[in-house]
């Protein structure tokens, strides 16, 4: 009988041993000398907008308890239901977000958050809601900054505490600010430390980051393990309305961006670049000035069109370095195309504020280029408020892609116009599944056929004069 316990032990260590060396092959970037597991699963959600103030009733204690204790406030609310279209993201919202992203973890890497963790107009919101001086004066400026800390702090302890000890990367949102109008500097000093600990988990250089980071939000990283850099810039100071505020800054940054690439070409390393406002045109602006001919005197677009050229004129130097490129901003599900090779995904949104449903994007990334060759997006259908995130759609499903995602991204642009049916599957993934023509609070404008021109021609010109051509041509 000793014997045969023996013998089951020694096939039980055996077979231990297997599963062992099977779940390191699977996970993360260990190597996979079967060849079978040939890419890597990856997380990256955007434009939570956090809204503490959801449950006004909350406001003191809040204001009054560590950080620590805000879960516990929050499940006291009488409000139980996810936020609506309209408004920000509220805790029950956060907290199925976060569900679905730890229950879909699996081998993820690390995690992608694409910026604004603060909800819209966070600084009216406080001076309202405290009783503030008319206009608030240095000591309730100084009260809102330290509850925008401690709000910064209660979701990133969310997010970890959902993701292990997974690395967050990331990049700074316009909402991420004492101002709600980008990343001031008072804002960068006193998060850098939040943003490296809680997120980055020691994934970049310490003093390097926070040297970079507090002059201007932005930064890099090096995952361990990996032959990968990870940029993450700050696009809010391109934007055209900080042209002459932030001129020195936006300088400063892009000859930083290319000293990464030029470093990252020297050492052979693939780069993803992270950035929340996307070049090219503001869509939504934009579709609201189309004529009853279908036709646009002038286009909104993100970015001031110096900082766009000198930008794309950067990324033409290094080709075949960048492997990803994500935004967010918009809060919709769509993309841009920076070169045939070089696409940008924007990463919908979980806030519900312009009418489009929470959703998320996990990407399957090729191990060995480090370059998405397709992507599931989930989303959160308000009309129905189902017990979790659901899955809603594939991209090479969806449009009968193979291949890298950038490529079939490309492809995919002229035949949006000739492909009635795959057109009509990307107008309805751009409000991740929200039924636009419904009206509801806030919402965005829907997509008709007088402004469609403007959402096919934004896909792929990055110019003002272009995208007028585009349109106008349609």
């Amino acid at each position: 009988m000793d014997a045969f316990y023996r013998s089951f032990r020694c096939i039980g260590l055996f077979i231990a041993l297997i599963l062992q060396f099977q779940l390191a092959a699977c996970g993360g970037w260990t190597e996979d000398p079967t060849g079978k597991n040939d890419r890597i699963s990856v997380i990256v959600f955007s434009d939570v907008h956090f809204n503490p103030f959801y449950d006004p009733s909350l406001f003191q204690k809040l204001v009054s308890a560590d950080v620590g204790q805000w879960a516990s406030i929050f499940e006291t609310s009488s409000i139980k239901a996810p936020s609506a279209w309209g408004s920000d993201t509220n805790y029950p919202l956060l907290a199925l977000s976060l569900s679905r992203i730890r229950q879909d973890l699996g081998s993820n890497p690390l995690i992608i958050y694409t910026g604004d963790i603060l909800g819209h107009n966070f600084p009216q919101m406080f001076f309202a809601l405290s009783g503030s001086h008319d206009p608030p004066d240095a000591t309730d400026i100084e009260a809102m900054k330290a509850f925008a800390d401690k709000t910064v702090t209660f979701f990133m302890d969310q997010v970890r505490s959902s993701a292990g000890n997974i690395p967050v990367v990331f990049a700074v949102g316009n909402s991420d600010s004492y101002s709600g109008l980008g990343p001031d500097s008072a804002f960068l000093g006193n998060t850098a430390e939040l943003f490296y600990s809680l997120f980055l988990n020691g994934t970049a250089d310490h003093q390097e980051f926070l040297d970079t980071f507090k002059a201007g939000g932005y930064y890099s990283a090096k995952p361990p393990g990996t032959n990968l850099m990870v940029i993450g810039l700050n696009t809010v100071i391109f934007s055209a309305q900080f042209h002459d505020i932030e001129k020195s800054a936006a300088d400063a940054e892009l000859a930083w961006l290319e000293s990464r690439l030029s470093s990252a070409r020297s050492a052979g390393k693939k780069v993803w670049l992270l950035m929340h406002i996307p070049p090219g045109a503001n869509i939504y602006s934009t579709a609201q000035k189309v004529d009853t001919n279908g036709r646009i005197a002038t286009a909104t677009m993100m970015w001031n069109q110096d900082y766009q050229k000198r930008f794309l004129g950067i990324l033409s130097r290094y080709p075949g370095i960048i492997a990803l490129t994500l935004a967010a901003h918009t809060h919709m599900d769509e993309y841009r195309i920076l070169s045939p090779s070089n696409v940008l995904e924007i990463t919908p949104a979980i806030s519900p504020f312009f009418g489009n449903n929470p959703a998320f994007r996990t990407f399957a990334v090729a191990r060995d280029t480090m370059k998405p060759v397709d992507y599931s997006s989930l989303n959160y259908d308000l009309a129905t408020t189902p017990e979790q995130f659901e899955f809603y759609y594939t991209f090479s499903t969806a449009y009968s892609a193979q291949g890298l995602l950038d490529h079939s991204l490309a492809e995919l642009f002229p035949v949006l116009v000739t492909n009635k049916t795959k057109q009509a599957q990307y107008r309805g993934y751009y409000f991740s599944g929200h039924n636009y023509s419904i009206p509801t609070v806030n919402t965005q404008n829907p997509i008709t056929d007088g402004n469609w021109p403007v959402y096919w021609c934004g896909i792929a010109k990055m110019g003002q004069q272009e995208l007028l051509d585009c349109v106008n041509a349609h």
